[in-house]
């Protein structure tokens, strides 16, 4: 029987596991075989998660899944699933072999002399997130509707901070043809970035242009898709025609649930976990059927409500301890999971954003989460923010600094060099504290210098540093550029996917 308190903090390990972060310019890990350990956290044991499992079988066997596409309704009753309708009624054995199909680890690549992401339990990956309507900053209250020249520029900006491992378009461009936005919105992010994209799209007939795109500026492989089933227990057309394309494509497919508990999920933290599941893995089996082996990212449970207003929250307590258990399905999934961080619901660039944004990039870190997505959002989601995305590549470094764990090679553990000094001695002017003075975070943005130097300097706030730091970030020169002739094929690429969308 599964209940609320699986989910107590009772339940919660900290232990250092055998995981790696990504590597950040500069706060550099070092050699892995010399730094074997991170701080991490486990919610849900090995029982825990069987009994989610189990009970998301349940569901699945029991009441099933609509699912709202004729020719998946047709692959899932050819595999052994009872269908009525649209009603899709999934059992075990159909799940399991899924699970077995897909993939652990793929790998998503850049379009620059780069180390791969590798999708897989273990390293964590920080990036932007989608479609925001509104841009804030740099002024604390200040907002303006988002602009494809948003879309290009942010993803420039992000070339910029090495703390991002993968981006998205972080703007929804106003005055576009709502048909063009997903060619657009591609093409501007291949002009910006060499980094992964992690794209957003309804339109799933874009999906070998998206692949054209990406293959002319450098690495057809160097994208995957976010899609989402709608809460609760709906694949509708759009969300199958995109499992089912990159299933055939081979692009690694970001399939997340957004289940509001109290709306589209029970009012229970392991109620909505279960709906979520339900929706992740039924996904999963259409996904597979399609393309035994395509790499599939599971979604972590996201969403929460306020029930006196119906506002959705980005940041609220049942959020962060979901992305914990979440976390740990994927891993008993043996799948490369998929949840946010580095978010708030603060209507401006002021201290509740700053605190929201830090405490939940932490929780996602601590979760051990395959890809964090939003970092830099604001307003439950309808804002970006330039001077958000220069503050989190900070505050990244720090969480990957403090996780990483210490280094046990002869160099680090200094015997010695104390054996050396000996008691009541001094490090200061010995040699091996000059060759790693470097190796200690010193912040850019953060001010801990004492009050006098902070007088001295201006008396700036956090976030007139962090608006003069993106001004100049902006202001120099892009740190990458497409070579003409990719960028002249990209132009055509980009011409015909708006004109197929518009011809639909």
């Amino acid at each position: 029987m599964i209940s609320d308190t699986s989910l107590s903090c009772k339940y919660i390990n900290l232990n250092y596991s055998d995981v790696l972060q990504s590597p950040r310019e500069s706060f550099d890990c070092g050699d892995p075989t010399m730094n074997p350990s991170r701080l991490t956290t486990t919610v849900f044991d090995e029982e825990a998660c069987d009994s989610i499992f189990s009970a998301t079988l349940t569901v699945l066997e029991k009441t099933g899944v609509e699912v709202r596409d004729e020719d998946a309704l047709a692959a899932l009753a050819r595999a052994g699933a009872a269908v009525d309708a649209t009603r899709a009624r999934i059992p075990r054995a159909l799940v399991e072999d899924a699970l077995a199909s897909a993939p652990g680890q793929a790998d998503l690549p850049s379009r620059a002399p780069r180390e791969a992401l590798s999708l897989r339990d273990g390293p964590t990956y920080f990036g932007s997130g989608s479609d925001t309507p509104y841009i804030h900053g740099p002024g604390a209250r200040s907002r303006r509707l988002a602009t494809l020249a948003d879309v290009e520029e942010m993803a420039a900006l992000q070339e910029k901070l090495p703390g991002y491992d993968f981006v998205m378009s972080m703007a929804l461009p106003d005055g576009l043809d709502e048909r063009e936005i997903g060619a657009a919105q591609f093409a501007a992010m291949l002009r910006g970035t060499s980094k992964p994209i992690v794209m957003v799209t309804a339109q799933g007939h874009l999906l070998p242009v998206f692949h054209e795109m990406a293959a002319a500026a450098g690495d057809q492989r160097s994208w995957c898709l976010y899609a989402q089933p709608t809460s609760p227990l709906v694949h509708g057309k759009d969300s199958v025609e995109r499992l089912v394309g990159c299933a055939r494509l081979r692009v690694p497919l970001v399939y997340p649930t957004t289940v509001l508990p109290g709306a589209t999920a029970p009012a229970s933290r392991a109620g909505m976990m279960i709906v979520a599941n339900a929706e992740s893995l039924s996904g999963l089996v259409i996904h597979q059927l399609a393309n035994p082996g395509a790499p599939f990212v599971y979604g972590v449970t996201q969403g929460s409500m306020d029930l006196r207003t119906g506002a959705v929250r980005y940041f609220s307590p049942e959020g962060l301890a979901n992305h914990f258990s979440s976390a740990d399905m994927a891993r008993f999934f043996g799948l490369p999971s998929f949840g946010n961080g580095g978010v708030s619901d603060s209507q401006m660039l002021d201290g509740q954003w700053a605190a929201e944004a830090a405490v939940s990039l932490w929780v996602a870190a601590m979760s051990r989460i395959t890809l964090v997505h939003d970092v830099g959002y604001l307003a439950s989601g309808m804002g970006s923010s330039y001077e958000a995305c220069v503050f989190m590549d900070e505050l990244i470094g720090y969480v990957r600094e403090t996780l990483r764990g210490p280094s046990l090679d002869a160099e680090s553990l200094a015997l010695d060099e104390i054996m050396e000094v000996g008691p009541g001695g001094n490090f200061l002017a010995r040699r091996h504290t000059r060759e790693h003075r470097r190796d200690f975070v010193l912040p850019e943005l953060l001010m801990q210098q004492p009050h006098g130097v902070w007088q001295s300097a201006g008396e700036s706030s956090l976030l007139d540093r962090v608006a003069e730091r993106s001004r100049e970030l902006r202001a120099i020169g892009r740190a990458y550029a497409l070579p003409d002739a990719a960028a002249a094929a990209l132009d055509g690429l980009e011409a015909a996917g708006r004109r197929l969308t518009r011809r639909r």
